[in-house]
């Protein structure tokens, strides 16, 4: 079984290699923007990429073929909205959806800037040669190195392989359908000069115009599947509806066997302290609220992107204790900082307000992200989220701190805070997440209380 990880290959931009493990479907997926995963699949190197929707995981239960393949492949990318349920059973959320008929577009551009060709293998006859023939009329510059249908075109295995080697393809896009396509790549991708063979199930059918594709807006709402099945009721009714009704009753009886009692405790102490603390703390908020409209323009909350678990972005929510342009004299300003390393902290940081330097004083600015944790992006207890830029600059070792989920509070916020130096900061955040337990978590939250009073290191 794999479990949850990240690359941390500094080649690799913007989180491109991410990979999260989905306990609901005992699988590894690919956690990225879809520029990410274009980015990740043209790296160099031979690989096999899967997409995985639900669907596909109701086939493997089924087709022990099928599941040798898709747990052979290299790549494997989330499609739909079923896969996206399955992540948010356990507090997961994916970067992107990762379908077929939206990235293969953007990774032939991107293949067409680097000089890389193209082989269009599947579908009924003709099929291949209209999709081919939208492709170079949208991205002009793709070289398609040949076509072949999936009925007598791949009647002859060796000479489908002999056809794809002759015609020096960089990539390889098979369209069988699911499972035929999975396991053909299975079976014969080691056979391949390709650099990328990947299945597209019926992308080839929506470029050649087989199959009309939903309004953008379908799309974003992620109900695209209600536009398939409304064009082709019949086939589909059974995989759209019983099939995902099946799937995610069979992902949550899989995730109430596979996540841990350890991780259940957890999740419900955080849901717990943080909505005994939106009421208990409700007069403290409001109070808090009408004293930053009063002291300066600007809204209430302050929200920022920051990296969470295995780098993933999300938005943190504060009280907002500065003025509105401070992100803007930030860069200015960095020389100042008190802390050693990469983090940026001043004591004497000009965009503080008035009302900023109390609530900071007394933490009570950190209090909003009692929302993030019963949202699920963080926990009470985790090493702190940083910001973007921050995490970019890191060294490899400080990148295992984004193994566990971030947190309000943990060591090194009750050890003194700001004043703790960035490599001492390190130190804390790995130790704690290689011993956590639900008792050290106790007694961390116990520690913050006495943190806050003392003030120590809150600027």
């Amino acid at each position: 079984m794999k479990h949850a990880t990240f690359d941390f290959d500094a080649n690799v931009t913007a989180f491109a290699g991410a990979q999260t493990y989905l306990p609901a479907l005992d699988l590894s997926l690919v956690d990225s923007t879809l520029q990410g995963a274009v980015d990740a699949l043209l790296l160099p190197g031979k690989r096999k990429a899967f997409f995985i929707n639900a669907h596909c995981c109701n086939v493997m239960h089924r087709d022990r073929a099928y599941m040798k393949a898709v747990r052979c492949a290299d790549v494997l990318l989330p499609d739909g909205i079923g896969v996206d349920l399955a992540a948010r059973m356990t507090g997961q959320r994916l970067a992107g959806n990762l379908n077929g008929t939206d990235l293969i577009p953007a990774l032939l551009t991107q293949a067409a800037k680097a000089g890389k060709s193209v082989y269009l293998f599947g579908g009924t006859p003709g099929t291949a040669d209209a999709a081919a023939a939208t492709l170079i009329q949208r991205i002009p510059d793709l070289q398609v190195a040949g076509t072949r249908d999936g009925f007598a075109g791949a009647q002859n295995t060796d000479a489908v392989i002999a056809d794809i080697n002759a015609s020096g393809a960089h990539i390889v896009l098979v369209a069988l359908g699911v499972p035929l396509q999975e396991n053909w790549i299975d079976q014969h991708a080691h056979k391949l000069d390709a650099q990328l063979v990947t299945g597209v199930g019926a992308a080839l059918d929506f470029l050649a115009g087989n199959v009309s594709r939903a309004p953008v807006w379908v799309r974003r709402a992620r109900s695209e599947w209600i536009w398939r099945l409304a064009q082709e009721p019949r086939r589909l009714a059974r995989r759209y509806l019983a099939g995902n009704l099946t799937f995610l009753a069979r992902a949550g009886v899989a995730t109430l066997r596979r996540v841990s009692a350890a991780s259940a405790m957890r999740r419900t102490l955080d849901v717990t302290v943080a909505g005994s603390a939106c009421v208990a703390l409700a007069p403290v908020l409001a109070l808090t609220a009408i004293a930053i409209k009063a002291d300066s323009p600007g809204p209430v909350l302050f929200k920022q992107t920051r990296i969470g678990h295995n780098g993933q972005p999300f938005t943190i929510f504060k009280f907002r204790s500065m003025v509105q342009d401070a992100k803007a004299r930030r860069a200015a300003l960095l020389a100042t900082s008190d802390r050693d390393g990469i983090c940026f902290k001043s004591k004497s940081d000009p965009r503080i307000t008035k009302v900023g330097k109390v609530i900071r004083r007394l933490s009570i600015d950190e209090l909003p992200q009692i929302l993030n944790v019963l949202r699920g992006d963080m926990a009470i207890v985790g090493p702190r989220p940083a910001l973007p830029d921050e995490v970019a600059a890191y060294p490899a070792r400080a990148m295992q701190r984004l193994s566990v989920k971030q947190g309000i509070t943990g060591m090194w916020q009750v050890s003194g805070r700001a004043d703790i130096a960035f490599d001492e900061m390190i130190d804390m955040d790995l130790t704690y997440a290689r011993s956590r337990t639900i008792m050290l978590d106790l007694t961390l939250i116990a520690r913050t209380f006495r943190a806050v009073l003392s003030g120590r290191g809150a600027h």
